[in-house]
């Protein structure tokens, strides 16, 4: 009996020593900033580096940059509490709410609004010209829980009659940037992505607008949000959305395609909840 007694209590304290290693850091000297991961690793740290330097300056505290392999990943970091700002495509977003103690609080702005648009592309040669010609044909996406490279792109279609497996074979090949170059190397005939990211693709000559056609727009959705863990202190939190608030500098902008942040709540994201409705997809347990 006073073997198993002390067992006992030895158990238990083990399981207190255990609690308080896991309790979550409520005001970390470091704070890990996940981006997404919609481009090379090395390219999206090397880009956010002015990022970095601005809320070090700002907050007074060391900033990690995080780069997940995939979206899923991201999601899985937040809800284990490994990271304490993320900044997530609508979707993903809405997936890691779902698992996470997490909140939005603010969403990028550019040209003055805080929405943005996919854009469904095709091979000029593949004789697509309209969202029906792409019966019997391939479509490329980025990452399954992608909003803009997936089911943006995948509403549209859905909107004209068309699913995916009996209508189109659907293929997806990871980043936004991957969509592109598939449907210009013939790879798939037709792809989604983000509309700000294949203008730029086009800007910076990666992508030849003589060999991919825009075939439509989708109407107006939220923008990107930043979010951070609940369960940070009050007084972080502060902080931390004034200086995303306050953000002026082109420099740490300009990955983000960008001209400032807005102030978001969750609510701002029930149309992309609804976009599970339309697509007959369960998002409580999507991935």
């Amino acid at each position: 009996m006073k073997l198993l007694k002390k067992l006992m209590t030895l158990m238990f304290l083990f399981a207190i020593s255990i609690g308080a290693i896991a309790a979550p850091d409520l005001d970390p000297d470091t704070l890990k900033v996940a981006l997404l991961p919609d481009e090379n690793a090395g390219t999206v740290i090397k880009n956010n580096q002015p990022l970095k330097d601005y809320l070090e300056a700002t907050l007074g505290k060391k900033i990690e940059l995080i780069v997940t392999t995939d979206y899923s990943s991201m999601i899985e970091a937040m809800r284990h509490g490994r990271i304490d700002l993320a900044y997530f495509g609508p979707l993903s977003y809405v997936l890691a709410r779902q698992r996470s103690e997490i909140e939005p609080f603010v969403a990028l702005k550019s040209k003055g609004s805080t929405t943005y648009q996919s854009v469904v592309i095709a091979n000029a040669a593949s004789g697509i010209k309209k969202i029906e010609d792409i019966k019997g044909k391939n479509m490329a996406f980025g990452d399954k829980a992608s909003t803009s490279s997936h089911l943006i792109p995948k509403s549209v279609l859905a909107e004209k009659g068309l699913d995916a497996g009996r209508d189109y074979e659907e293929h997806f090949v990871g980043s936004h940037d991957a969509v592109a170059m598939a449907v210009q190397n013939g790879h798939a005939q037709a792809g989604g992505l983000s509309r700000p990211i294949f203008e730029s693709l086009v800007e910076r000559k990666i992508i030849d607008p003589a060999k991919v056609i825009v075939v439509e727009y989708s109407k107006p959705f939220p923008q990107y949000p930043w979010t951070m863990r609940s369960n940070l202190k009050p007084e972080l939190k502060d902080k931390i959305r004034s200086a995303f608030l306050n953000l002026k500098d082109p420099a740490v902008l300009k990955p983000f395609k960008a001209d400032g942040f807005e102030t978001i709540t969750d609510k701002d994201y029930d149309v992309v909840r609804n976009l599970g409705y339309l697509l007959k997809i369960d998002l409580a347990s999507y991935m």
